[in-house]
């Protein structure tokens, strides 16, 4: 079997959708880089990272047929469910007691290096400069917007994290949005 080159996306869906072994593998290719960025940020450990953007791929390969074009681009479906796999990873009981249990000197002699690298690339990853329009919002609106979305946080936990009421986090994380709206769109 040949492999694919420059597929459409609606032809690598359908692909895909057929359990094509070459659509995935160009899928792999050809995202799997821009995938572990996303899930490097939220989990900044190889081993972790590593287990978490296989883990994303198989669910891709499963849940398919649960894309809906209609609804927004393959890419951004495929971000969701990187982010959310690397949030519900983070938050295992059996990830946290792993890093618990871990001495600093382990971590910071074990991973110093790797992690500099490492935080090089997942920035060279960040294909859609999504941190250089994080960057542009009011540091107090920056911080909600990524403990929401990189750390999965909710309002409440955000509110108790910061120690700052809910209803404050509220109106700064809607006021955030709209602002980013209004970047989003210039990029375009």
């Amino acid at each position: 079997m040949s492999p694919l080159h420059n597929l459409s996306e609606e032809t690598l869906i359908t692909l895909l959708k057929r359990k094509d072994q070459r659509a995935f593998n160009y899928l792999y290719d050809n995202y799997s880089k821009a995938l572990y960025g996303v899930v490097f940020r939220i989990i900044p450990y190889n081993n972790y990272a590593d287990e978490v953007i296989q883990d994303v791929f198989m669910k891709i390969w499963k849940y398919l047929d649960l894309f809906d074009a209609d609804k927004g681009r393959l890419y951004t479906w495929m971000i969701n469910i990187a982010r959310n796999t690397a949030i519900d990873y983070n938050k295992s009981k059996n990830v946290k007691n792993d890093q618990k249990n871990q001495s600093l000197s382990n971590i910071v002699n074990s991973n110093e290096e790797q992690n500099y690298s490492q935080l090089d690339q997942v920035k060279k990853l960040d294909y859609i400069g999504f941190k250089n329009v994080l960057d542009q919002l009011r540091p107090e609106w920056r911080i909600l917007i990524e403990l929401a979305y990189y750390e999965g946080y909710t309002q409440q936990e955000i509110a108790e994290h910061l120690d700052i009421a809910l209803g404050t986090i509220k109106t700064r994380t809607r006021s955030a949005l709209l602002q980013l709206q209004q970047l989003l769109k210039e990029y375009q």
